[in-house]
C-alpha cells in the first residue's frame, strides 16, 4: 500500500534514517585526525597508528604519564608539543617501533625520553634498565641534560658513559659483565 504523511512527518522520518552509524562516526574521526596531521605537517606510514596528541595534558589523562614528569615538562618551558612529539610520543607509548625524521631543534630528544621514562615506571636497583646510544658526545651530552631535567624528582638515576675506563671506576670493574 501507499503510506500517506504530511511534509512534517516526512522530515521527521528522514531525520530518523540519518542517525550517524558507527562507520560514519569513525570515518569522521579519521578525517579530523588526518586534517590535524596535515595542518601540522605530520606524515605517517603504517597501520593501526595511535592518534596524535594536541597538548601535553593528554599524556597524563590518556597515558598516565607520571605527574612529576609532567611537572618537569612544564617547568622546562614546554607548553605545546611539537609535531614530532605530537605523533611520536603516542606511538612509543603504545610500544610500537618508530623511525622518525625531523629538523634539528624540533624536539626529538623529548619525544623519545618521555615514553622511555614512562615505560620504566619507577626506579629500581637493577642496574642499567635503558640504554641510549648516540653517535657523538655532543648529542649524548644533550640527551643526558634533557633526561636529567625530565627525570628530576622521580628517583631515576641518569648516567652518561663515554669512556670504558671511567665507567669501570664509577660502576665497578665487573660492571661490563654485570650490566
Amino acid at each position: 500500500g501507499i503510506k500517506w504523511m504530511s511534509s512534517t512527518e516526512a522530515k521527521l522520518e528522514d531525520a530518523k534514517d540519518k542517525k550517524p552509524t558507527a562507520e560514519k562516526l569513525e570515518r569522521l574521526r579519521r578525517e579530523k585526525i588526518n586534517r590535524f596531521r596535515n595542518q601540522h605537517r605530520i606524515n605517517v606510514q603504517g597501520t593501526d597508528l595511535p592518534d596524535p596528541i594536541a597538548t601535553f595534558d593528554q599524556l597524563q589523562k590518556e597515558y598516565k604519564v607520571h605527574p612529576k614528569i609532567m611537572e618537569n615538562i612544564l617547568a622546562a618551558g614546554f607548553h605545546v608539543p611539537t609535531p614530532i612529539q605530537m605523533q611520536a610520543i603516542p606511538i612509543m607509548l603504545h610500544g610500537r617501533e618508530l623511525l622518525a625524521s625531523a629538523p634539528t631543534g624540533s624536539g626529538k630528544t623529548l619525544a623519545f625520553c618521555i615514553p622511555l621514562l614512562t615505560h620504566l615506571k619507577q626506579p629500581r636497583n637493577k642496574g642499567f634498565r635503558a640504554l641510549i646510544i648516540s653517535p657523538t658526545r655532543e648529542l649524548a651530552s644533550q640527551t643526558h641534560r634533557e633526561l636529567v631535567k625530565l627525570a628530576e624528582g622521580t628517583g631515576f638515576r641518569i648516567h652518561m658513559i663515554h669512556k670504558a675506563a671511567e665507567a669501570a671506576k664509577k660502576f665497578g670493574p665487573k660492571s661490563s659483565k654485570k650490566f
